[in-house]
């Protein structure tokens, strides 16, 4: 692929996903998506055949990023200190470039990623990275603490919709909840450091 064609294709991908968070995915067409980029629909064909082929090209992206995040949860000794190591790492990663609108798509178009296999792929992965992250004797409490503490990086700012908030404080205010969520000990964690003393 040339740098031209790849370049074409981040370009559909990017304006893709504005269409699919302003409109959903249900109602965005690839006419709408070819419009907005100023190109012919069969110039898009070259590209992706289907709405369901960009979203499966952004959301493979994700999933390759969120497969590097869990190999490095994996090669850290597990706890609270891992776990908030993590979720620095992870809001930096959703904070560069398109991936706050990718999250935000996938929360506001279930219904269309529930049919899609890359939807249920993107699903596992986030299962699996909790998992990893609570590590392997969490209870489910602790797995539940765990998950929001990912989950509120994606949706705090969202439910933050004051007009008084900037995006800043809102990121700031869901960054310190996922802290205070991570930093935890799991009932296992208490134990192993109680007989540590």
């Amino acid at each position: 692929m040339t740098e031209r064609t790849g370049d074409t294709r981040e370009r559909i991908k990017e304006v893709a996903l504005e269409l699919f968070s302003e409109q959903g995915y249900e109602q965005t067409s690839l006419r709408e998506i070819a419009e907005r980029l100023g190109v012919t629909k069969a110039a898009l064909y070259y590209h992706f055949k289907s709405k369901e082929e960009i979203v499966r090209a952004f959301v493979e992206d994700r999933v390759g990023q969120l497969a590097e995040l869990i190999e490095w949860v994996k090669s850290q000794p597990p706890g609270p200190q891992t776990r908030t190591a993590f979720l620095q790492r992870y809001a930096a990663s959703i904070d560069i470039g398109k991936q706050h609108s990718i999250m935000r798509f996938f929360q506001e178009n279930q219904p269309a990623l529930k049919s899609m296999e890359i939807g249920e792929q993107m699903r596992e992965r986030m299962l699996d990275l909790v998992e990893v992250l609570a590590g392997p004797d969490a209870d489910p409490v602790s797995k539940l603490r765990t998950a929001f503490s990912v989950f509120v990086l994606h949706g705090g700012p969202f439910l933050l919709r004051d007009s008084g908030i900037t995006d800043e404080q809102r990121r700031s205010a869901a960054m310190q909840l996922a802290l205070e969520l991570a930093g935890h000990p799991t009932p296992a964690e208490q134990r192993a450091e109680g007989a540590t003393r």
